[in-house]
């Protein structure tokens, strides 16, 4: 049979008109709303009214992975933080309507990362992402897994577990990395981006505070190398600066670090990331000060109480503020400042030590022992999948390898800060204080009266043999009135007497108090690291945990292992020579 010109017409016709159709079916209402206000930049809320009419099509059409979506716009580009949770409500409500478990976990996510970002409650998205973890299925989107990561990781670096969330942020700039040199949508490529400078920035965090700083400082480069003169990131670059404003601080170049933090300050203020603005105030002031400007140094230091007051949220780095206020204003004998700023410390313990109990709790109980469990399983099921993966074996056996050797390195480190650590104590006189301080010089070269000079060296002696160094929140200002004289003869005496300024003095006496129970005395290995902390007058776990590595070269719970480790095996070697 043989086709005419108006046959082939008639066909061509009936392929245009199925082709309108497929396009009119592929690209639905939903597409065309959506089109109008996927451009804009997150939180802008001009794309409200028309997230408003995607959510009411979804409504009308009962399409609950549609209402879905429309919720977590409704996250996105609401600019009121307070109707940002109401939207992340409403996702779990539809995702739960859907019946799929990938968007019930997605949806608790995102709660938690709005309780995170927008409130720094760390309590309430700690729970959110726990009950996302929950709902998260083993074949979980990378993107999606990696993100879960990060945010469990995120809280693990405020409670101060170093050392347990930088796996994960390392994870995390891992996988964002590799998926940066993929041919990718310009959308997915900028996310991508986004997690691999976020997991870096929290890297140089995790290695600062391990005090690994020639790590930190190498990331920091890297980020800021990376992102150049993108405008795209600047929110990362001002994470970036923060960090190297720190560094410039620890490296006592003031000058350049206010620089570094007030451009860092510029770029997250437009993000309003509160918690990291008062850690660049925090520094600002402190940099300020080491220059003797006073009043720019209090400016920042308020700035930093402004914040608490206003979030009731604070980071443990940003304590000594308020130890530096209240020294101040009993300088200047303004009684009713200190008071105040007493008063607001006291706020900030209580906070500290409410979000520390509570995440530590939580987060051992239904985090780390639910990926043990999960562990636990995934072997118990390999030898089922044995046959499958043993393509794989030699990079695990490489891997394995390469992973022992870090571990064999790390432990004989340890090892060797551990027993330089115990000579030490070994080698202290017991009659003596807990940590060898400089022997009183002869004669007295400070202009003080030498009756005054001997009562106060009398006074700190009797102080150090009774553990007054041990009372919680104890200052150089509150002890010399305990002494019954005056600051600046205090401070005169104990760097002359002892070698150093009054802040380092109290520390050596009460970290070497705590370790000396620790080597010595087995209730003490028993306690909790935050009784530790109190035990020796201070307030914050991470402070101590830091202040007791800095001092000893070894961090607390290390230490107790290895003394643990050690005393079971002399208890060992007595029971065999005995048996012999």
């Amino acid at each position: 049979m043989k086709f005419s010109y108006f046959h082939i017409i008639i066909v061509l016709c009936l392929l245009h008109c199925e082709f309108l159709c497929a396009q009119k079916e592929e690209y639905s209402k939903y597409y065309y709303i959506r089109r109008n206000y996927e451009v804009f930049s997150e939180n802008d809320v001009r794309a409200l009214p028309f997230i408003r009419q995607y959510i009411a099509e979804a409504k009308k059409d009962k399409d609950y992975d549609k209402l879905y979506q429309g919720y977590a716009d409704g996250v996105e580009f609401s600019a009121d933080r307070n109707v940002k949770l109401k939207y992340a409500d409403s996702t779990i409500i539809a995702a739960k309507f859907s019946r799929k478990e990938a968007l019930v976990s997605s949806a608790f996510l995102e709660k938690g990362v709005v309780y995170y970002f927008h409130f720094k409650k760390y309590q309430l998205a700690l729970d959110e992402f726990l009950l996302a973890v929950k709902y998260a299925k083993n074949g979980t989107d990378p993107y999606y897994q990696n993100r879960l990561n990060y945010l469990i990781g995120v809280v693990k670096s405020y409670m101060g577990y170093y050392d347990e969330a930088l796996p994960l942020f390392i994870k995390t700039r891992n996988h964002f990395g590799a998926e940066i040199s993929r041919n990718q949508h310009p959308t997915i490529l900028f996310d991508a981006r986004r997690g691999y400078f976020n997991g870096l920035h929290q890297m140089a965090i995790c290695y600062r505070n391990m005090g690994q700083f020639n790590l930190a400082d190498s990331i920091v480069n890297v980020g800021l190398s990376e992102i150049g003169a993108s405008r795209e990131h600047r929110q990362e670059a001002g994470y970036f600066l923060k960090e190297k404003g720190i560094s410039e601080f620890r490296k006592k170049e003031f000058s350049t670090a206010i620089a570094s933090l007030i451009a860092s300050s510029v770029a997250l203020s437009k993000i309003n990331d509160f918690s990291w603005l008062a850690v660049n105030y925090s520094y600002l002031g402190k940099s300020y000060l080491k220059l003797s400007d006073e009043p720019h140094a209090l400016k920042n230091f308020e700035k930093v109480d402004s914040i608490f007051q206003k979030q009731a949220f604070i980071v443990p780095e940003v304590r000594d503020t308020y130890e530096l206020l209240i020294d101040h204003y009993k300088s200047n004998s303004d009684v009713e400042k200190q008071l105040y700023y007493t008063n607001q410390l006291l706020k900030v313990d209580s906070v500290l030590f409410r979000d520390f109990n509570y995440l530590s709790r939580k987060i051992s109980k239904e985090y780390d022992t639910r990926i043990l469990k999960e562990d636990k399983k995934r072997l118990e099921n390999r030898s089922v999948r044995d046959k499958v993966a043993q393509w794989g074996l030699g990079t695990v056996a490489v891997t394995f390898a390469a992973t022992m050797l870090f571990y064999k390195r790390r432990e004989k480190r340890l090892r060797s800060k551990y027993d330089n650590l115990e000579q030490k104590i070994k080698a202290r006189d017991n009659a003596n204080m807990a940590i060898k301080m400089e022997e009183k010089h002869d004669g007295n070269k400070l202009e003080i009266d030498p009756k005054v000079v001997e009562e106060i060296l009398h006074k700190l002696k009797d102080f150090e043999e009774k553990g007054g160094f041990r009372e919680s929140g104890l200052t150089q200002h509150r002890l010399a009135d305990k002494f019954d004289t005056n600051h600046f003869y205090l401070s005169q005496i104990v760097n002359e007497y002892k070698g150093m300024n009054f802040t380092k003095y109290l520390i050596e006496l009460r970290i070497s108090y705590i370790t000396d129970k620790l080597y010595n005395d087995s209730e003490y290995r028993k306690y909790k690291i935050e009784t530790l902390a109190e035990e020796c007058g201070m307030a914050s776990r991470n402070h101590f945990s830091k202040l007791f590595k800095e001092i000893n070269g070894i961090g607390p719970s290390e230490f107790i292992k290895r003394r643990k480790y050690d005393l079971d095996l002399d208890q060992n070697l007595i029971i065999e020579t005995i048996s012999q």
